[in-house]
């Protein structure tokens, strides 16, 4: 048997959890309330792909091209001179811009066209994508979100990429918007938040990943200014210490599958004009 390929996060101690990093090509989904550290965990992976000449696309929908670059620069990472060397091409959907590299409406079609030209802009070869984050692109219709899904690791498995597809988790639940990506990713990073004693604490822990012996364990993190994220010890808490009660969890599963019943109509997009 072949030894897996595996692409650094960019993060070493990350690397250790999942046997030396995430295999090549890859779709993991990057899952977890807002402000847990999935974006910094995304800026990391694309600048250790910098670093290893790897082609680069950062697709933001929640913040700005100029926000993605002031935080990777916030932890001694330099978007802007990756970007004018041609290294690394961001993708802005959120702003409506009218550049080359923006996007004018979140439609899954729209998303992959505008991916692509920007792969065979910077070169061939072994990719590295971000989506932060692919449940901006089913919001309004949250029942397609796993066609969507599905739809985008086949079109995209055709060019070399390694893909991270962030998909935020509600506040109130941690219930993602739309059955979608955790279904058909090969591997699964959770990021969570606690409240512990009146203070705000994150962790990350690897549910799944293919192919990787990797670790079981809920670990404890933090970013740093000028280093990024930090993981700092393994968690104290279980899992189970901190979810909503089974019958709780069971009622809203009930509840979001009878919203979510595929509308009559909706169709997954076509594929042609994907394979040029």
């Amino acid at each position: 048997m072949s030894e897996v390929e595996r692409l650094s996060t960019g993060i070493p101690d990350f690397d250790r959890l999942l046997a030396g990093g995430i295999p090549r090509g890859f779709l993991v989904a990057v899952t977890g309330e807002p402000g847990t550290g999935k974006t910094i965990f995304c800026i990391h992976f694309i600048d250790q792909g910098i670093k290893d000449e790897d082609v680069c696309i950062y697709v933001t929908t929640e913040e700005s091209r100029q926000s993605i670059i002031r935080q990777a620069a916030q932890f001694g990472m330099d978007f802007q001179a990756a970007l004018k060397r041609k290294k690394l091409i961001i993708i802005d959907a959120l702003m409506g811009l009218e550049d080359q590299w923006s996007l004018k409406s979140l439609e899954v079609e729209e998303l992959l066209d505008k991916v692509i030209e920007a792969k065979k802009a910077l070169g061939y070869g072994r990719a590295r994508l971000v989506i932060d984050s692919l449940s901006a692109f089913w919001l309004d219709k949250p029942a397609m979100a796993r066609r969507y899904s599905y739809f985008v690791k086949k079109v995209l498995s055709k060019w070399d990429f390694t893909i991270l597809a962030v998909s935020q988790y509600a506040i109130t639940t941690s219930d993602a918007f739309g059955f979608g990506v955790e279904h058909i990713a090969d591997g699964i990073i959770r990021f969570r938040r606690y409240v512990r004693n009146g203070v705000l604490r994150r962790y990350v822990i690897v549910e799944k990943m293919r192919q990787t012996p990797h670790s079981l364990t809920m670990h404890e993190i933090t970013a740093l200014d000028g280093k990024g994220l930090i993981l700092l010890r393994e968690a104290g808490e279980r899992k189970e210490d901190v979810a909503l009660p089974r019958s709780v969890v069971e009622r809203l599963v009930r509840a979001k599958a009878e919203r979510e019943k595929i509308l009559p109509g909706e169709e997954i997009p076509k594929e042609e004009g994907f394979n040029s």
